[in-house]
């Protein structure tokens, strides 16, 4: 979904299915009044590690005030949403159960569209997991003598080895498997700790088996989010390239990469047309002001704010000049490096060492 004429011209032909953004897009509003919802990720956008990231409960604040309805999707499935909107509440954020989407949630509502009410399911993941199922009428079970008709795993911080025993047996007896995501890590104050997909592949190793995802970057949990929130012209904001942006791409919807948590200025530079982002910020502040358009010149540079960004005519090489707002000079990195999709690994890191990001 392109929010404006200047985004729609940036977009080439589509390849493999996903339209090859040729460069970050332009938006005249700000993205607070452009579209009519955020869908916002938790860990790395809202908070990290438990402490609230600089300044995103004055911006959500202030995006609310503009007319922005706030919603917070979240690939964790390891509390409630109630638990949640305490948590961000207590961080200033003004948000109720009813503003939090989880994983979980999305997971139960795929496994109650396609097993009898009351089936037992197994679950590997916490309490928030088994309210999830028990509100769409489904009975979760701990062993695999309950015969289960599926297994659905979440990210659980004491997830023990009996436990995924049980979820082996119920695999091997032919129960259907839906993890909630597969991120492989977790962002914390301490560092990136093993998420869910690790766990998950302790089982797709041990049986074989693969499970269908219920969280971001698939469908579900996207739907999900659009019908508790009724949006019709939503904006994706994350800090992961691989669920949070690719998940928009793959779901026709507007995204705002920020870079307060997983993904680095170099990673963005080196997206493909699965994970480049419809916009670019710093943090959540970014909601509050409008885009600027990154220009394409003549010469083969490319402008933005006061920063001009080219590929060498030899190719892999980025070369950056001029001054202004850091993340203008990404802006105008990711216009050069996107249209071949040529760049280094280390020319991306080298072209984005004097921006301070």
């Amino acid at each position: 979904m392109i929010g404006n004429k200047e985004a729609r011209a940036t977009a080439g032909p589509a390849a493999d299915g996903v339209p090859a953004r040729t460069r970050p897009e332009a938006s005249a509003e700000p993205l607070c009044q452009a579209y009519d919802a955020a869908l916002l990720d938790l860990d790395g956008v809202v908070y990290l590690g438990g402490k609230a990231v600089p300044g995103a409960a004055e911006a959500l604040d202030q995006a609310s005030a503009r007319g922005m309805r706030l919603a917070y999707v979240t690939n964790n499935a390891s509390r409630s949403p109630s638990a949640i909107a305490a948590q961000i509440s207590g961080m200033g954020v003004a948000a109720s159960a009813s503003d939090v989407v989880t994983s979980a949630q999305a997971a139960a509502r795929l496994l109650a569209g396609r097993l009898p009410a009351g089936s037992p399911v197994l679950v590997v993941g916490s309490n928030a997991l088994r309210i999830a199922l028990r509100e769409r009428g489904l009975r979760p079970v701990s062993v695999a003598d309950d015969r289960p008709l599926a297994v659905v795993q979440g990210y659980t911080p004491d997830l023990s080895y009996g436990l995924l025993t049980e979820a082996a047996l119920a695999l091997r007896a032919g129960a259907s498997y839906v993890a909630t995501n597969v991120d492989p890590t977790l962002p914390t104050q301490r560092g990136l700790q093993p998420g869910n997909g690790s766990l998950v592949q302790v089982l797709v190793h041990s049986t074989g088996r693969r499970p269908e995802v219920a969280g971001k970057p698939e469908p579900p949990l996207h739907a999900e989010a659009l019908r508790r929130t009724g949006a019709t012209r939503p904006l994706v904001v994350g800090d992961r390239l691989d669920t949070d942006i690719e998940g928009g791409v793959r779901n026709g919807a507007d995204t705002l990469l920020v870079l307060t948590g997983v993904t680095t200025p170099a990673d963005a530079v080196l997206a493909t047309p699965r994970h480049r982002p419809t916009y670019l910020a710093r943090d959540l502040g970014g909601l509050l002001t409008s885009q600027p358009e990154v220009r394409a010149s003549r010469e083969g540079a490319f402008e933005c704010g006061g920063w001009t960004a080219r590929l060498t005519s030899g190719g892999g090489k980025l070369e950056l000049s001029g001054s202004g707002d850091p993340v203008d000079g990404l802006r105008a990195l990711c216009g050069a490096a996107w249209p071949g999709g040529q760049v280094s690994p280390e020319a991306a890191a080298s072209a984005v060492q004097g921006l301070g990001l």
